[in-house]
């Protein structure tokens, strides 16, 4: 074991909120070391050709001084960046954000922490071992992908989650069958298409939910947009302005905030998609039954009787939040931490119930609704956050 230099903040994960969180911390003279891949999983677990379905405008990476906008990105890579915004350069645009503001991230991936006497201890994948006094975990969704139990018997070369794929091409000629109702399905779907494979979509829900309505809303003159969406875009019309205030949210009711965060984030698709997916087979309002498979095909059972047939499945099922899937989280610390669900319980400024142990982007959607599951949220999450521990350092808690 090799022991490393201490700092005050190790932040673990390099996505859009690691690295927001970082611009606020070291603007606030706090010191803070981001370890890990930056843009790990959007690189190597989205596929290449998506597009975001946040708008331009709610996706910045949030900096303190608002100095690292796409806006400037654009300006100084020379080209302009469609809209909607391609997955490629809102890459490029987070490595731009991070260069300028983590130049000397660390790549190395965190194995275990550990509590030692009112610090932590953080051993890296090469055995080095670094001391710090708070610890922000900001590792994003890549371990909690849900795969339904039906697949349970299903080799998983034949039975792939979405975020398994980075390139569609490999599937060309072949027939494959998509399993969902949201932007990940319904764009997974075109791009299959695109890359010539023969797709079906099935679905529990009744019908694609196109985000028209939505699009001629945000068309409204300034003024009359404002009032119904907040600029974070997250969640329908007048329900946006509240999410947008998460210390406001988790205030209601619990109820009412699984509701109206039900609401926000329920499977919907853009409405540029639907050119994209002239000639996929689309089967809603049917439940899978049973799949199995034999020798290279998969078979599924629906709920009206009906048998499919592919050559591969995508599930584009989505995550579900559990961070006892997190590895460098080992059993002794888990128990400490209050959970929901799977969820961390965390307190105003982002805290877990293990004094230092920080969680942000989508395990804080429990605590703070479901902007922090979005980009747009890291404006919230990382100035709280800043808040909450440059207080405590000025307590003097955790020397």
């Amino acid at each position: 074991m090799v022991i490393g230099s201490n700092c005050d903040v190790a932040i673990i994960g390099a996505g859009p909120y690691g690295l927001s969180a970082a611009a606020h911390l070291r603007r606030a003279g706090v010191d803070a070391r981001v370890f890990g891949q930056p843009m790990e999983f959007w690189e190597h677990q989205m596929p290449a050709g998506m597009r975001l379905r946040s708008p331009w405008h709610a996706s910045h990476i949030s900096d303190p001084a608002g100095a690292f906008t796409l806006d400037r990105y654009e300006r100084e890579r020379g080209a302009a960046i469609d809209r909607p915004i391609p997955l490629c350069d809102f890459i490029g645009y987070a490595r731009w954000f991070q260069r300028g503001i983590v130049p000397d991230l660390d790549p190395r991936k965190v194995t275990v922490i550990r509590t030692n006497g009112g610090r932590f201890r953080l051993t890296l994948e090469d055995r080095q071992v670094i001391e710090a006094r708070r610890v922000v975990i900001a590792a994003g969704i890549a371990r909690f992908a849900f795969r339904p139990k039906e697949f349970g018997c299903v080799p998983r070369a034949l039975a792939t989650h979405s975020c398994e794929h980075r390139d569609f091409a490999r599937l060309a000629g072949r027939s494959v069958i998509v399993v969902g109702a949201g932007q990940s399905a319904v764009e997974a779907a075109a791009l299959l298409n695109q890359a010539g494979a023969r797709v079906e979509l099935i679905a529990r829900a009744p019908a694609i939910n196109w985000l028209t309505r939505s699009s001629r809303l945000h068309r409204l003159p300034g003024f009359a947009r404002a009032l119904l969406y907040h600029r974070t875009d997250v969640g329908p019309a007048l329900v946006s302005q509240l999410v947008a205030r998460p210390h406001l949210f988790r205030l209601l009711p619990r109820r009412a905030q699984d509701r109206l965060a039900q609401r926000s984030i329920r499977p919907a698709a853009s409405g540029w998609l639907r050119p994209m997916v002239e000639g996929v087979r689309f089967t809603m309002g049917r439940r899978i039954e049973g799949a199995s498979h034999d020798r290279d095909r998969v078979r599924i059972t629906l709920d009206d009787g009906s048998i499919r047939e592919a050559d591969h499945v995508l599930l584009a099922t989505g995550y579900r939040v559990d961070i006892a899937r997190y590895c460098f989280l080992p059993a002794e610390l888990l128990r400490a931490i209050r959970q929901a669900d799977g969820y961390p319980v965390l307190s105003g400024g982002l805290m877990s119930s293990v004094a230092g142990i920080y969680f942000v982007g989508a395990p804080a959607a429990y605590s703070f609704g479901p902007l922090v599951r979005f980009v747009s949220g890291t404006a919230f999450a990382s100035s709280s956050l800043t808040e909450s521990i440059v207080n405590s350092f000025a307590r003097g808690e955790g020397r």
